[in-house]
């Protein structure tokens, strides 16, 4: 795979440029990737300290994923939809979608490749995935079955045609009723497992509305319009709303949880053969629906 952009406003050493242009991947891994020759800047290779300038086009060669042997594990499935073509799924919350370093067995990707064949395009570490969801954040999520069918899904989500509506239960009272919130994402400068807003950062674009106010909480409805890692979660700290239970962004004095309160709630796409335009819903899961009917509603005072 090759990604290919312009430096803008976020200058600096080459290798940590790439990373927080490509949050997907870490620093280390970027520098594997200079070292091996494997990038380029206005089409010369340079080493990781280069400073990289605005305006300068870097160009990645992305190795294809070094093949691990992942088994297939009889792990119930809560299937919303199924065809030849894809499945759309209800992630349980605390479940890992895909194995990686610490987690390398009791996957969604592990589940999956024992109840149907998967598409190959990200090879045999991320079989079938589209798109991902947080492991601390429940439902759904598109699965490629074929490779035709996941190109087709892919260029769905870049070019934004997905319906993607999540449900967000967020700290503090929301004084508006809708708004959008438009602010760059990107790895974070203090903390690299984080992302954070930062000048350079890549666009990311989050729609809100209010849904029902509660005494210090709000439970929203939140649009994607751009997927970038963390979105909802990074987007809601900024503004000081962070999503209740989030372990990471989060206040360090927070609601006890299994994990934040943030659900993948309503999924639209078009199937890649058929053409036809299918949308699907997850109801909130028991723990998110009880913890709703232990809050305070917010009484609104006339004035």
């Amino acid at each position: 795979m090759i990604e290919t952009f312009i430096v803008t406003e976020n200058t600096g050493r080459l290798d940590k440029v790439i990373a927080d242009a490509l949050p997907d991947y870490s620093r280390s891994q970027v520098k594997d990737w200079i070292d091996h020759e494997l990038v380029t800047v206005n089409g010369m290779v340079k080493k990781a300290k280069y400073q990289a300038k605005t305006g300068e086009e870097i160009v990645v060669t992305i190795p294809a994923p070094v093949e691990v042997d992942i088994q297939p594990e009889d792990i119930p499935l809560d299937i919303v939809y199924e065809d030849a073509d894809l499945l759309v799924v209800n992630k349980p919350q605390g479940m890992v979608v895909h194995p990686a370093a610490g987690h390398e067995s009791g996957t969604l990707v592990n589940a999956l490749m024992f109840h149907t064949p998967l598409s190959t395009i990200n090879g045999e570490f991320r079989p079938g995935i589209v798109h991902r969801i947080d492991k601390d954040t429940s439902g759904l999520l598109m699965v490629a079955k074929n490779d035709k069918a996941h190109e087709a899904l892919s260029a769905q989500l870049k070019e934004k045609k997905n319906l993607r509506l999540y449900y967000a239960l967020v700290h503090g009272e929301f004084k508006e009723n809708e708004g959008t919130i438009k602010a760059p994402i990107g790895r974070s400068n203090a903390d690299r497992k984080k992302q954070a807003v930062i000048k350079g950062g890549r666009d990311a674009v989050t729609h809100f509305k209010v849904m029902k106010r509660y005494v210090g909480y709000t439970l929203l409805e939140v649009r994607l319009e751009t997927g970038r890692t963390h979105q909802i979660r990074v987007h809601m700290a900024y503004i000081g709303h962070p999503v209740a239970g989030d372990p990471l962004y989060g206040p360090k004095k927070s609601v006890s949880a299994t994990g934040q309160y943030l659900h993948a709630a309503t999924l639209g796409l078009t199937q890649p053969t058929t053409g036809e335009d299918l949308t699907f819903e997850a109801p909130l899961p028991a723990n998110f629906e009880k913890f709703l009917s232990e809050l305070e509603p917010y009484a609104e005072i006339e004035k």
